[in-house]
């Protein structure tokens, strides 16, 4: 495969501490690259240099003659007041592209095109990110944490996206099923590789195999190198009385032997995880919380109900849902917060909570000495019955002593979330409530958490869009569906399967969008008896209007090809057969619509 982009020896530096040093990488044509590495370690600085965004202090990064890359930024921006459909054509402006700019819309999943963008959540404005990416048609798409933006839903449409893609791609994420369903490539940025990176040919899962033969290899290295380190100095201290150049030798080996023992010993302190224990109550209470028949609802919008469920010390809920289905709102009514629409939340005595927010940042006052944040009085805190020094406890998330007179502001997302899980450690807890935790957190902090939730003896709910974290600690899973219906599950994998299909949901939302315009309709006249024929119709309605979406999503699927392999002819050939299979669908829908006045 060709090269797209080569990274050789580069090195970067805030201040005086080197962020990376001797770091080199290649991308080639048709390359997945997971990028993944321990907070702070210079992940969205390695990849602004190797987007060209951000120089570099030594070192070289060479792009193919004429290559076109594209890079996504953490945090979508767009100019005030502009639609969906406007973003794209200040990308690809002019009538001559509307083909084009429906097509890429249509492949990231957007229905209205003229919709405000200040009016998308995150995610879908992570997705309108990844449009006008996609709009430049890049051979290289560069993507720092795209998933800390999306939902599931979201995850799995840029997993097919990607998968199905031409263009090369470099993803940074922490999701490691996304890691193992996407990636024919994982590299590690860490200082505690040789080279600072370590780069692995395969999924997620190969990388643990090679990244454990490593760590084995490393260990018996540094076992050998302490060995014969001790002879070595042994023998220095016997002091011997010929200094014969084979001597000095000698010498001069033994401080190598040396420098290398304390080089790997460095590297692997480096690699030191973090130390997380949430502090559990004495209680001994088996109904922590029992919800009967709940429901709630936001603004009038009924966003789930019925739900039924006990938690006691050692169960794990793990809530799951689109956007806007009412996880937080769930926490919300079972921290007390929120009353529910409906009805009962019962509570233990005392019941004590601890919970862990998704705007986590916000609380933390960004003048704020990392010292007072950590410990908020005196210079030592109080956790399980002891007293600990601010700098053991600091070191405990992997701050060092230096950093603890840096304010908080400076911090990056995954070290404001270390703190923020210090500060909660130190309250005791029945219950935990987990809103997206995984959020900034690196690979290692999230496999610590999970240690951590699973070890727990009081109750947890967590939401979180890592498939993963909750296939390893969720008991049970509650899916919100978003449109006032809600299920149990024995797990992630079983609430996956239990989701319509996008086909089935677009008909839904067409059939809702009709029903809801025949309503006056059904107000003014009394319901009549269809006839016999036209019952038969409507009987049959709901699977037509099935099958005239299958085929438009065939006819769109049949342009975005013809758009691929260039020839124009093609695409004006099916651009005319997707007009026409929406036409036909749009008449089905309309006709439902006069079925459903008759009635």
């Amino acid at each position: 495969m060709a090269l797209l982009v080569s990274a050789q020896s580069l090195k970067k530096s805030f201040g005086a501490k080197p962020l990376f040093e001797g770091v080199s990488l290649t991308v080639n044509d048709g390359d997945r690259l997971g990028l993944i590495g321990p907070n702070g370690a210079g992940k969205s600085t390695f990849l602004q240099i190797l987007a060209g965004k951000m120089d570099v202090d030594s070192g070289e990064v060479s792009l193919r003659k004429n290559a076109r890359l594209a890079y996504v930024t953490q945090e979508s921006a767009f100019p005030a007041g502009v639609t969906v459909s406007q973003v794209l054509e200040a990308k690809m402006p002019g009538d001559e592209y509307e083909y084009e700019r429906q097509i890429i819309l249509s492949r990231v999943g957007f229905v209205d095109n003229d919709a405000p963008v200040e009016t998308l959540s995150g995610g879908w404005r992570k997705r309108l990110a990844i449009a006008e990416a996609l709009a430049t048609d890049p051979e290289l798409l560069m993507l720092d944490e795209p998933t800390n933006h999306l939902d599931l839903a979201g995850i799995l449409w840029l997993e097919k996206l990607l998968t199905g893609a031409r263009f090369a791609s470099v993803v940074i994420t922490h999701d490691r099923y996304f890691l193992e369903n996407v990636a024919t490539h994982v590299a590690e940025l860490a200082p505690s590789y040789p080279g600072g990176l370590f780069l692995v040919k395969g999924n997620y899962g190969e990388f643990l195999e090679r990244k454990a033969d490593f760590l084995i290899a490393q260990e018996s290295q540094r076992d050998a190198l302490a060995s014969r380190v001790r002879s070595e100095v042994e023998w220095l201290r016997r002091g011997p009385k010929a200094r014969t150049t084979k001597a000095k030798a000698r010498i001069d080996t033994a401080h190598e032997f040396i420098g290398e023992l304390a080089e790997v010993t460095a590297r692997q302190r480096t690699a030191q995880r973090v130390g997380i224990d949430f502090t559990a109550s004495e209680r001994r209470t088996k109904r922590l919380v029992e919800a009967e028949n709940l429901g709630g609802e936001v603004g009038g919008k009924r966003l789930f109900s019925g739900i039924e469920f006990v938690l006691g010390p050692g169960v794990r809920l793990g809530l799951v849902g689109p956007n806007g289905s009412g996880k937080t709102t769930l926490m919300r009514i079972l921290m007390g917060d929120l009353a529910p629409a409906e009805g009962t939340m019962k509570q233990a005595d005392l019941l004590k909570i601890v919970y862990f927010a998704q705007n986590r940042a916000e609380k933390l006052d960004p003048a704020l000495p990392l010292r007072r944040a950590l410990c908020p009085h005196g210079d030592s805190v109080m956790y399980q019955g002891r007293p600990i020094h601010v700098a053991p406890w600091a070191k405990r998330f992997s701050f060092p002593v230096e950093q603890l007179d840096q304010p908080v502001g400076r911090l990056s997302g995954g070290e404001k979330a270390r703190v923020h899980i210090a500060r909660l450690m130190l309250e005791s807890a029945d219950l935990l409530l987990l809103d997206e935790p995984t959020n900034d957190l690196d690979i290692p902090t999230l496999e610590t958490l999970e240690e951590s939730l699973l070890e727990f003896p009081g109750a947890v709910v967590l939401v979180t869009h890592d498939r993963y974290m909750l296939d390893r600690v969720s008991t049970r899973v509650l899916g919100l569906y978003g449109d006032g219906n809600a299920g149990i599950f024995a797990d992630y994998s079983q609430w996956e399967q239990s989701q319509p299909t996008p086909k089935e949901l677009a008909a839904k939302a067409k059939l809702a969008a009709a029903q809801a315009a025949a309503e006056p309709a059904k107000i003014e006249a009394p319901k009549k008896k269809l006839s016999y024929k036209d019952q038969r119709e409507w009987d049959g309605m709901e699977a037509r209007i099935l099958e005239a979406e299958t085929a438009v999503e065939a006819r769109r699927a049949a342009m975005e090809a013809a758009a691929a392999s260039g020839d124009a002819a093609a695409l004006a050939h099916v651009f005319t057969d997707l007009a026409d299979a929406e036409k036909a669908r749009d008449t089905l829908y309309e006709r439902w619509q006069e079925l459903e006045a008759k009635q």
